[in-house]
């Protein structure tokens, strides 16, 4: 399958009541460029066109990935996908380092998600480190996105919280991600993330949308709930 065959492919699944709906939750990309096509059937075409490059046919496939910035959101959205079903830890890496600059909107930073960092945490933690010092929003949030889903569990470290706590940014998307990540934090290693809510080292925006999100949560008990709605600041 060509480049151009893709695209044609993404229009041929495209449901216009669905891109209009979606285009009003992107505010960052212009609705013209949303094709609207539901998430699972392109997660089931980016894993189509994977195994056709595992099996040596997958020049077009190629071809699209070196073809960035692309024009349409769902083209980034499939890109997003093949990546995250790359296989080979270095050869994704090399992928993400392409793409990510290119990424301009949440949807398509949250649902890039590789696989294959599950089982290799100690190759990915220096990566995180130098994404995290990045100027770019989507590249800080998905670095932090990535400190969320592999390191607040048995990866765990205390000293993880303060490298997150340190950012600061005026963009929306990157303070939502940080909150997101407190709060989980909050609901999986609460000792070591509530000093950081007591002393107050987030921005306060962060802090209190940290707190509303914790409270929101099922993980929290109600007692923690509590406690957490005497932390809030004054804006």
């Amino acid at each position: 399958m060509t480049k151009s065959e893709i695209c044609e492919k993404l229009f041929s699944m495209q449901d216009t009541k669905y891109r209009d709906f979606q285009a009003k939750l992107i505010p960052t990309v212009s609705p013209s460029s949303v094709i609207g096509v539901r998430t699972p059937l392109l997660r089931s075409f980016a894993k189509e066109l994977s195994k056709s490059l595992e099996h040596g046919d997958g020049e077009g496939v190629n071809d699209f990935l070196s073809s960035i910035p692309h024009n349409y959101f769902d083209e980034n959205q499939l890109h997003a996908f093949l990546i995250s079903e790359q296989k080979d830890f270095d050869k994704c890496v090399i992928l993400l380092e392409k793409f990510i600059p290119c990424i301009d909107n949440w949807a398509t930073c949250d649902q890039l998600s590789p696989k294959v960092f599950k089982k290799k945490h100690e190759r990915l933690f220096p990566l995180i480190e130098k994404w995290l010092s990045s100027n770019k929003t989507y590249t800080i949030r998905f670095a932090i996105g990535l400190l969320m889903q592999h390191f607040l569990d048995s990866d765990f470290n205390p000293s993880y919280l303060e490298k997150v706590a340190e950012i600061r940014s005026e963009e929306y998307y990157v303070n939502m991600m940080i909150a997101w990540y407190f709060a989980t934090a909050l609901a999986k290693q609460w000792e070591s993330t509530i000093p950081y809510m007591e002393q107050k080292k987030l921005s306060p925006w962060t802090h209190n949308k940290t707190i509303q999100k914790a409270v929101e949560s099922f993980r929290i008990s109600p007692d923690q709930k509590e406690y957490l709605k005497s932390l809030k600041t004054r804006l």
